[in-house]
């Protein structure tokens, strides 16, 4: 499918801009001149059903006609914002999918705050290689890219049955061996449980549960750098795309809402435990109904890198809102034999000192 890109040219010299994290505007990338961008806080909640039509539109590739310089590149079906490989120019292009987006978290933290925030959380990692924790100081720079997520909030009622422990003690006689061998009979309190059945309804209300809608991420390292400050969502404005990559979503509302149920069902399982009460709980069969379900198609910005080690990629975020960290970690197996030798001999340097028949042994073999 074919596409002819566009982007924000600065009013005063004509290059393109790009969106600030630092401003929270538009930036010439020559000039300096920065535009305002007035954009809502104000954004849409849809009515959920299972029945909309959300399955992402198929397509190979996204061919892409850079309107700054004329040329031709290919692009990823889902990407809606990206650089002209030639130009270097932000390209921003219409997205493909049914269900428009309704909402975007800006970028809040720059690269050079994410290269930091990055270097502190290598720099905690024991035993990582050395190679890893110069990983930013050469060319290597995180990549800013906006992932698509679902957002929902939804309201619950839950009718359970199980049964309530509540715990009580008895005096038995219990038979033991002293240390010097003698067997005696003592009495001592057991603890029983004494089960009552029970069955109950608990209500809960979820707002703002996110889901990764992006099937090109590692979606638990997304997941990870999560929540998200959802008072931070202003109406969808692609010029704060400009200058960052963006995907649309591919994975579908309704994949959506199957993960939010995993997420919530933790929390309506510890309300039923408190409901039912006691010093013991057992939950046998739960039944969960969901009311006034409602959704957004938002973006939310990462800054990303992957590193290799030993023939295996490494991938890791930053929330570039909020500046968590996630990602897997090399280990130095070198450093690890390394620390296991050092404590091997600290400890034996400290068994020296300590025994006098160690020490008697040592001075035999050196002659003393």
């Amino acid at each position: 499918m074919k596409f002819t890109s566009t982007y924000y040219n600065c009013p005063s010299c004509g290059a393109a801009q790009s969106f600030s994290p630092k401003l929270g505007k538009l930036e010439c990338d020559f000039c300096k001149t920065q535009t305002d961008i007035n954009s809502s806080t104000d954004t849409n909640k849809h009515p959920f059903s299972l029945d909309i039509k959300s399955s992402p539109n198929k397509i190979d590739t996204k061919e892409i006609s850079c309107k700054k310089c004329g040329a031709s590149f290919e692009n990823s079906p889902y990407m809606i914002a990206s650089t002209c490989p030639y130009c270097k120019t932000p390209t921003l292009t219409p997205s493909i999918n049914p269900i428009p987006i309704d909402g975007i978290i800006p970028f809040a933290i720059t690269h050079k705050e994410a290269q930091k925030l990055f270097k502190k959380w290598v720099g905690s990692l024991w035993f990582a290689p050395t190679k890893f924790t110069k990983y930013l100081d050469g060319d290597n720079k995180l990549t800013g890219e906006y992932i698509p997520h679902w957002s929902f909030d939804t309201d619950t009622t839950t009718s359970y049955s199980g049964a309530r422990g509540d715990a009580y003690y008895v005096t038995v006689d219990k038979t033991i061996t002293d240390q010097n061998g003698n067997r005696r009979v003592v009495q001592v309190q057991e603890r029983r449980i004494r089960w009552t059945p029970v069955s109950g309804v608990v209500h809960n209300s979820f707002h703002d549960i996110t889901a990764c809608a992006s099937s090109f991420v590692d979606k638990p390292i997304v997941e990870d750098i999560s929540p998200w400050e959802s008072n931070g969502i202003k109406a969808f404005d692609d010029r704060y795309l400009s200058g960052f990559l963006a995907q649309e979503y591919s994975s579908s509302l309704q994949q959506g809402f199957k993960d939010i149920k995993q997420k919530i069902a933790p929390y309506i399982r510890r309300k039923i435990l408190a409901d039912i009460g006691g010093d013991e709980q057992q939950i046998h069969s739960i039944k969960m109904h969901y009311q006034d379900t409602k959704f957004q198609n938002n973006l939310y910005p990462i800054w990303s890198a992957s590193f290799v080690w030993n023939d295996k990629e490494y991938d890791y975020a930053i929330n570039a809102q909020t500046g968590q960290v996630s990602g897997e970690r090399p280990y130095s197996i070198i450093k690890i034999v390394f620390a296991i030798l050092t404590i091997m001999i600290i400890a034996g340097l400290v068994y020296i000192a300590t025994d006098p028949q160690a020490q008697e042994y040592i001075k035999s073999l050196l002659g003393y």
